[in-house]
């Protein structure tokens, strides 16, 4: 009899042991787990040291990047997975890589002309690191090639074309530089915190998409490129030409040019003066972070446009002979915003035109000053002429 008590004592208590484990199991499986459950940006992240030598500095930071990130993810994989022997993902490129960083960061910068060290931390895009973890999984000599497939695919465009692309390109007296050192200028937006405005890191790729003479003149071709490469869906060339008093930098006039598909969408200026007593570099950064605040306003005033949207307007050109209004006509066609140019009539004294453009009038009346035309009047007549010539003419 004792011998049988203590058997169903004991079947009694296996049998809440199976329901305590079957409570947990069920707890495991309907509770997802941090990595997986919940997008934290702890878990998808990770600081690596970096190192590397090359025939010049740019090139020594893309080699220190690229090894970084992919030294980034193994950990980001091994701390998902709690084990470096874990299943192996498929043999990823360095491009498939660079679409799944959603953003990084860098401090304790140094480097000389051949080498590059500093500390990178990345950020990478949660969803992708999941589908690889997957897939690594389940791998298989056929899954591998579909997991390979399935890794890096097309991004939607609400992600794809979030970033702005930010070229600093910093003119004193005569030098005016955009990749080469010194740069002050581009050297404190690089050192501002990662978000939407990208400052690209200036590789091999980089040097030759575009350069700082491309960047200042708005060569369409260059612009729209440096954004594709970059994952961008705007270029913003940021030109700040130095103001000096004796040795001391005094000031700071910043040119802000905005280009959707390499055309020019925006424009606008702002001056800065160096505070009393401070020093160069700060008041550099201080110019920076409000350049930056300025752009992001004007990327919201026009997040909603269509880049192809086409507005008319009727405007007439006084002229005082054929040659006025064959140079203004040539002027017109490097105007980015501007699509087409009609000729309504024309006369001796003046030209009738319908100008065909995208984007808003004050974006039309920017672009138009660079090319030195005043657009001024309003519905129905418009007018427009070189700057600086007289109204009453």
């Amino acid at each position: 009899m004792a011998l049988g008590l203590v058997t169903t004592v004991a079947g009694e208590r296996a049998r809440r042991y199976s329901a305590c484990a079957l409570l947990l199991l069920f707890a495991a499986v309907i509770q997802p787990g941090p990595g997986f459950g919940q997008d934290s940006d702890e878990a998808y992240s990770a600081t690596v040291k970096v190192d590397a030598t090359a025939e010049n500095t740019a090139a020594a930071r893309e080699l220190a990047r690229i090894d970084g990130q992919r030294r980034a993810l193994a950990a980001v994989l091994e701390r998902l997975s709690g084990s470096s022997d874990a299943a192996k993902p498929p043999k990823l490129d360095d491009k498939t890589i660079t679409g799944m960083v959603d953003s990084f960061e860098v401090a304790n910068e140094r480097m000389s002309a051949v080498r590059y060290i500093a500390d990178y931390t990345f950020h990478f895009r949660p969803s992708k690191v999941r589908r690889l973890v997957r897939v690594a999984d389940t791998a298989s000599p056929e899954g591998e090639n579909k997991g390979t497939a399935e890794i890096a695919p097309k991004p939607p465009p609400e992600t794809a074309n979030r970033a702005v692309i930010v070229l600093p390109v910093y003119q004193d007296g005569s030098t005016i530089t955009l990749w080469d050192d010194p740069n002050a200028w581009r050297t404190a937006w690089a050192q501002r915190p990662a978000g939407r405005l990208t400052v690209p890191l200036g590789d091999a790729g980089d040097l030759a998409t575009i350069d700082a003479e491309r960047a200042g003149s708005g060569n369409s071709e260059a612009l729209a490129s440096i954004a594709q490469r970059n994952g961008g869906s705007e270029t913003v060339v940021a030109l700040a030409t130095a103001r000096h008093q004796g040795d001391r930098l005094a000031g700071l006039d910043v040119s802000i040019k905005r280009y959707r598909s390499g055309r020019l969408v925006d424009a606008q200026g702002s001056s800065y003066e160096a505070g009393s007593g401070e020093g160069e570099a700060e008041f550099v950064r201080r110019a920076a972070d409000a350049v930056a605040g300025e752009i992001e306003i004007g990327t919201k005033k026009t997040a909603g446009q269509r880049s192809d949207q086409q507005t008319s307007l009727a405007v007439t050109v006084p002229i005082t002979s054929l040659g006025d209004w064959l140079q203004i006509r040539d002027r017109l066609t490097t105007v980015a915003a501007i699509r087409k140019v009609d000729l309504l009539s024309l006369s001796r004294q003046e030209a009738k035109i319908e100008v065909k453009y995208v984007g808003t009038q004050d974006q039309l009346k920017s672009g138009l000053a660079g090319v030195n035309l005043d657009l001024d009047g309003g519905n129905p007549v418009w007018r427009l002429r070189p700057s600086g010539q007289s109204s009453s003419r």
